[in-house]
């Protein structure tokens, strides 16, 4: 059996499509757009250039999905693990968060979880150790470092709407 081919095309203004026919000879697409989002099309088996479902998904909910298809695979928002128990994860603070536009103080974050904020990525520009008077907006991405427990803590305070 030969290895699946994946096609990618550029969609100028939008991001790239990339195009998969499985061996059940089904073809799917992925429009990786870019602001992160992805949307997921499904094509009908009688007609294959008729779009039978389409799902728009997150940047976070994509890694998500790939998490779950490849649970060995590392998410892209996983960092680092090392044998002493610590990760280092992003986290999207979502426009809808209750954080969008308060300090990172207000979170309570290493007290409640014992993890720690080490940077935050706002565009193209990286704050390292933002202090606890660090205004949040929403679309940064926030580093986290700690145990396994105190990271997925600190993801369920940033989720907060």
């Amino acid at each position: 059996m030969s290895a699946p081919r994946l096609r990618a095309t550029p969609l100028p203004g939008i991001g790239v499509r990339y195009d998969l026919v499985t061996r059940d000879q089904r073809h799917l697409s992925v429009v990786a757009h870019r602001d992160g989002a992805r949307t997921v099309n499904v094509y009908r088996a009688d007609d294959p250039d008729s779009c039978a479902q389409s799902l728009r998904l997150t940047g976070s909910e994509a890694g998500a999905l790939i998490d779950a298809l490849m649970p060995s695979h590392h998410s892209a928002s996983l960092l680092y693990t090392s044998d002493l128990g610590l990760v280092a994860e992003r986290i999207e603070v979502a426009a809808a968060s209750r954080w969008n536009g308060r300090v990172l103080g207000d979170t309570r974050m290493r007290t409640e979880t014992g993890a720690s904020v080490v940077a935050v990525l706002r565009r193209a520009e990286a704050i390292p150790s933002p202090t606890p008077d660090f205004r949040l907006a929403g679309g940064d991405i926030v580093i986290v470092v700690g145990t396994r427990e105190g990271v997925d803590a600190a993801a369920a305070i940033l989720g907060r709407e």
